[in-house]
């Protein structure tokens, strides 16, 4: 699924990724733990088409078959909207939405007909036990209510994979705990991979595999 050689990112003179290789599989959970500043969420940003690896030197980055350095910024976006999902610590819902318009966001952005992406919304909602909760916008919802709909924002496209920087950061231990559970029950019902930074030991160890970043390299 993802398929990442000699990965470098420089801010100015700052070195904070320094040849990461990385192999993924399709199907996988793959959590990524590290002390503050070791380039967790640089790296993730670059995986998830985010930012892109400096230049100064040769990579390879392929997901999906597809060289993400070989697409322009258009075809980028367009292949971001299509294949990837994102989940982040803060949900990044817009308030003046409800859940279900919040959700659709991303299958208006792909062209989808408005009916067609209700109907899609309304079945990831009713899957995340929000089945009540369509017309409320985030400020009527909970905190773990709300990061559920941003997972249903993630997977409106039916995305292969699927990002997530710190997803429990901001919740309670309980509402953690069922996000926890609710990305490996995703997995198993609609076969997607996920990439997970956090500092949650539980989450991080819950896995399939688990790898520590130090200072800009993944530490085998």
């Amino acid at each position: 699924m993802i398929q990442a050689k000699n990965i470098h990112k420089y801010f100015g003179d700052l070195h904070v990724l320094k040849g990461v290789d990385l192999n993924i599989k399709k199907g996988e959970i793959v959590s990524i733990v590290g002390a503050s500043g070791a380039g967790k969420t640089t790296l993730l940003q670059i995986l998830g088409t985010l930012d892109k690896p400096s230049s100064k030197e040769k990579n390879d980055f392929i997901i999906n078959g597809t060289s993400i350095s070989s697409l322009n910024d258009k075809a980028l976006a367009k292949f971001r909207n299509e294949h990837l999902g994102f989940i982040f610590q803060f949900h990044q819902l817009l308030p003046e939405f409800t859940a279900i318009e919040n959700v659709c966001i991303p299958a208006y952005i792909k062209k989808t007909k408005r009916n067609e992406a209700e109907k899609r919304a309304k079945e990831l909602l009713d899957f995340l036990g929000l089945k009540d909760r369509y017309h409320h916008k985030p400020n009527e919802l909970s905190g773990g209510e709300q990061q559920r709909v941003a997972v249903a924002r993630a997977l409106i496209n039916n995305p292969e994979l699927i990002f997530a920087d710190e997803p429990s950061g901001n919740l309670d231990s309980e509402s953690a705990e069922n996000l926890h559970q609710l990305f490996f029950k995703l997995r198993d019902e609609f076969g997607q991979t996920f990439v997970i930074v956090t500092h949650n030991q539980e989450l991080a160890d819950m896995a399939d595999r688990k790898l520590t970043m130090v200072d800009g390299k993944i530490i085998y």
